[in-house]
């Protein structure tokens, strides 16, 4: 399959063509935003609840810029950092350029996440991250019982990174969806379903490349992408300690579409709509304890914001 470079002669091109249709097209038009006349554009309470959704954001794009281009936010748009430490342990991937363009794409939209949650709500600085390659291989052996040999790395090559890649959007994805109903403000509504929109799509583009490999055995491990991804699936549904919320790319008949399929390409409840899981089901699963209060994995030192902070100060308490 033949991948046309947006910075190629033929695609400049093509762009080129179909910007200005468009903007012909449109000038001679109204676009309004499309709020409501009434109503609060921002609530208070909307605003914990999507500062709280820039800690996943910030995982995001630190794995994803890291992974494609070697560098992070600090280079990137360090604006974005607000004075907090580097991540622990992320390095560039050895990635195939497809996926490269892929992860890089990703990292770049993180970026653009993370400017519009702070531009809208505010922000606090880059929390603590640990993205180093042991600490996915404690993630790992968790899910499948014992200890990998060698231990996993997800910077070892372009699958090994996109089964990491599994561990991470899913997991805001849900969380956008269940902080959706406790929203009230226009303006968060709308930021939110931009959000999760993006999100979802990120997720779907990494189950699809899994899933074209599904039966795949990943090197040097005997067990295959599919495995893998029932594994995570089924450690983050324990972690989370609030049943089915999340399935790997095989299921029984019992939960796929209609009860009628045992592949699974995307992830979803009796009714097709996505999972959604509560902050404290998310910090349960980023850090890996199964306990709000006790910060790890992902987030050494915990999250940032009032709600993450307010777990913490609950387990401190005399």
């Amino acid at each position: 399959m033949t991948i046309l470079s947006a910075s190629t002669p033929i695609a400049m091109l093509i762009v080129s063509v179909i910007l200005v249709s468009s903007r012909s097209n449109s000038e001679s038009l109204v676009c309004p935003a499309g709020y409501p006349e009434q109503g609060i554009p921002i609530d208070d309470g909307d605003i914990d609840l999507l500062q709280f959704a820039e800690n996943l954001e910030h995982l995001e794009a630190e794995y994803f810029l890291w992974g494609a281009l070697g560098y992070g936010l600090d280079r990137v748009a360090p604006q974005l950092v607000m004075g907090g430490p580097p991540p622990i342990g992320v390095q560039k991937a050895n990635l195939d350029p497809i996926t490269t363009n892929i992860i890089q794409e990703f990292g770049l939209q993180e970026v653009a996440h993370l400017r519009a949650l702070k531009t809208t709500v505010g922000g606090f600085p880059r929390p603590l991250m640990d993205l180093g390659a042991m600490n996915f291989a404690k993630l790992m052996d968790s899910a499948f019982g014992y200890e990998l040999e060698p231990a996993f790395d997800p910077y070892r090559d372009s699958l090994s990174y996109m089964i990491g890649s599994y561990v991470v959007p899913y997991v805001g994805l849900v969380s956008y969806v269940g902080t959706n109903p406790n929203l009230v403000g226009y303006v968060t509504k709308r930021l939110l379903s931009g959000l999760l929109g993006v999100e979802a799509g990120q997720d779907a583009v990494i189950r699809e490349y899994l899933y074209q490999r599904a039966a795949e055995v990943v090197h040097p491990y005997n067990h295959t992408v599919a495995e893998f991804t029932v594994r995570i699936s089924a450690l983050r549904n324990r972690l989370a300690a609030c049943g089915i919320k999340d399935e790997g790319l095989v299921v029984p008949s019992s939960l796929g579409a209609e009860n009628r399929t045992e592949t699974n390409v995307l992830s979803a409840d009796y009714n097709s709509l996505s999972y959604s899981r509560t902050p404290p089901e998310i910090l349960r699963t980023v850090y890996a304890t199964g306990d709000e209060h006790v910060p790890g994995g992902f987030f050494p030192h915990g999250g940032n914001g009032k709600i993450a902070r307010a777990f913490i100060r609950e387990l401190n308490k005399p």
